[in-house]
């Protein structure tokens, strides 16, 4: 499976939404190797957009010298969230980036063409509207832009995407996202703007081939990094031969990864992603969490003052598959606290601590499985619901914690304690293997506490981290 997440703009630190898609995007990457497939995922950063420039400019230093900046910060993210990413490109760094996109332009050629053009233009969405404000809540004021551009011949795909996406051969996920698509192509499509003036891009982008007055769009450029991140042996791999293809994308971004990018593969004559899988926002006080809202929770930071456990837990056991998730800080701490401090921890630390005190720490031959889950959590990921998949594994710390209180093994007979208490370790050895496409660090913690063949009384798993 080829897994790849949009790749973000870099005109400021990386804020609690972008660390939403790349968790996402990791769980099924470790869960599909888990299963023994082949992966790769890939992540990275759009450096070169206007909005990058802009911010350059407002805070009085070189483009070069943010976009460094800021994208450092992204790359980052791979420590501080315990990211399983194979490969990070950079737009304006990679070495086969800009030969990839000019491949495409000239493959496209004769569905491209120039014309004048006069309309609203949103820095915030990179994208021309017919009228404002901006759909997608951006503040500033719509542009008024008048210039001579490069122009693509989307209306020529129409048909050709209305039947990719009914008939699945293009899986657009969750349903009500798959219609959107479908009414947006199906009342027509005009077709778009791919350059800008390279006046009013300040010079920073790729250069149109044979047109250097021009740069090349960057939505165009960006979504081409899902290729000419590969190189020749590996576009081969994971681009032609890979019979799974999926894009994470966010619900703003939705037209560009299921309309504008396919009907460029299909001008250039190249494979087509297989299935586009769309998630909602994350709020804060009912707004989107956004660069320019001033309520961008920085994911660094939250690690730094939760815990990596805590923040990855809040994101795939509360957000849900359809709607927007509205995150604070009491939100993720008592979601920590109640789950991983006091529901799994507590359950291995008591297991390993009868196990200590009445077998003298030997584990005792497993008994029957409390529950089977691997097969849910299989199919809920399959359906891209990571909330109902982290409930799935739930299911196992509930089930296993009123087993405990069913059975007490405290009261038992020699006998009857070995059985219950060889269930008990079974079911958390289950859960560390269940837990780790979730969270990794808590899941090498749960393995070890009850691993081998004697048990020693573990340090706690998790911190509480309410203040009593």
């Amino acid at each position: 499976m080829y897994i790849t997440t949009t790749i973000p703009y870099v005109n400021a630190r990386p804020h609690l939404g972008h660390a939403l898609e790349l968790v996402q995007a990791d769980v099924l990457a470790r869960h599909h190797r888990r299963r023994g497939e082949p992966v790769r995922f890939q992540t990275g950063t759009d450096d070169n957009s206007l909005k990058n420039v802009l911010a350059a400019e407002a805070a009085g230093v070189e483009v070069r010298e943010l976009v460094d900046r800021n994208a450092a910060a992204f790359e980052g993210l791979r420590g501080a969230l315990d990211l399983s990413f194979d490969s990070f490109i950079r737009t304006s760094t990679h070495p086969g980036h800009r030969a990839g996109v000019e491949r495409i332009w000239r493959a496209t050629a004769h569905d491209l063409y120039t014309r004048h053009y006069e309309g609203l233009y949103c820095v915030g969405c990179e994208q021309f509207y017919p009228e404002g404000p901006c759909p997608d809540g951006h503040e500033a004021p719509l542009q008024q832009v008048s210039e001579t551009n490069w122009f693509f011949r989307l209306s020529r795909y129409q048909d050709e995407l209305l039947d990719l996406i009914r008939s699945g051969r293009l899986r657009v996920e969750p349903a009500a996202r798959r219609n959107e698509v479908l009414a947006f192509v199906a009342a027509g499509l005009d077709d778009i703007s791919v350059s800008r003036s390279a006046a009013r891009a300040r010079g920073w982008g790729i250069p149109v081939p044979g047109d250097p007055a021009q740069v090349v769009y960057v939505w165009w450029d960006a979504l081409a990094n899902y290729v000419t991140a590969l190189d020749d042996a590996g576009y081969e791999r994971w681009w032609v031969r890979e019979p799974r293809k999926v894009h994470l994308v966010g619900k703003g971004v939705i037209r560009f990864h299921a309309v504008y990018w396919p009907a460029m593969l299909l001008s250039a004559g190249l494979p087509l992603p297989t299935a586009i899988f769309v998630h909602d926002y994350l709020t804060a006080g009912g707004r989107k969490i956004s660069k320019s809202s001033g309520n961008a929770a920085d994911p660094a930071a939250l690690v730094h003052a939760y815990g990596v456990d805590a923040v990855r837990w809040w994101l795939l056991r509360e957000v849900p598959r359809v709607g927007d998730a509205d995150f604070t800080d009491a939100r993720l701490v008592a979601r920590a606290d109640e789950d991983l401090a006091n529901g799994l921890g507590n359950l291995v630390s008591r297991v390993a601590v009868m196990v200590c005190r009445f077998l003298d720490g030997h584990v005792p031959p497993a008994g029957e499985p409390l529950a089977e889950v691997s097969r849910e959590v299989h199919e809920a990921l399959e359906d891209v619901d990571f909330r109902r998949a982290a409930r799935a594994v739930w299911q196992l710390v509930e089930g296993a914690n009123a087993y405990v209180e069913r059975t007490r093994p405290w009261q038992q007979d020699t006998a009857g304690r070995e059985k219950s208490l060889g269930t008990l370790v079974g079911a958390c050895r289950e859960l560390a293997v269940q837990l780790e496409p979730f969270l990794p660090g808590a899941a090498a913690r749960v393995a070890a506490a009850v691993g081998g063949d004697r048990l020693s009384r573990p340090e706690p798993l998790f911190p509480r981290l309410s203040r009593p």
